[in-house]
């Protein structure tokens, strides 16, 4: 199986900044990818893992439009603990970043290697849920992410939403 070829059908696109599979699905294909801080022309690329299974980004994308941005945000304003986890689950995508930049910067001078999970200056004002998720899902540990999540039923579907 190709990896670059199955994430290609599941997004409709070539994937920009692709650089491995780093979660699968319980079927053996990729679920979360990870992502180079920088596309091939040097744009930066703000989203380090990036939710590549179906079946989860339709999830995701329900709880979304539940308000479920503004409810976890909410949250996060009454929760010091997730708040902490929210905070090293950011320094953990700064590091990660400038790592895996290798000392390169972009276009806009590295400023994006500084961004929160999903591209937000602003890390406390959450952008993008499934960021999040896929966060949790590639560095199993983290609170929020891993929260975000359980509110998914069911977590995976009966069967592969990307092979077949």
């Amino acid at each position: 199986m190709d990896d670059r070829a199955v994430v290609e059908r599941q997004l409709g696109r070539t994937p920009r900044a692709f650089l491995r599979v780093v979660r699968r699905c319980p079927f053996g294909a990729p679920a979360v990818t990870e992502q180079a801080p920088y596309d091939s022309a040097g744009e930066p690329f703000p989203t380090t893992y990036y939710l590549t299974c179906r079946h989860l980004v339709a999830a995701v994308s329900r709880l979304e439009a539940a308000g479920g941005i503004e409810r976890w945000r909410a949250t996060l304003d009454q929760d010091p603990e997730l708040a902490a986890s929210l905070a090293a689950a950011t320094e953990e995508q700064r590091s990660l970043r400038r790592e895996l930049a290798g000392g390169r910067v972009g276009q806009e001078g590295g400023a994006s290697l500084e961004l929160g999970i999903g591209g937000p200056s602003r890390p406390e004002k959450l952008k993008c849920l499934h960021a999040h998720v896929a966060f949790a899902l590639a560095r199993p540990g983290y609170e929020l992410g891993e929260r975000i999540l359980a509110e998914v039923e069911p977590l995976w579907p009966d069967a592969c939403c990307s092979l077949g």
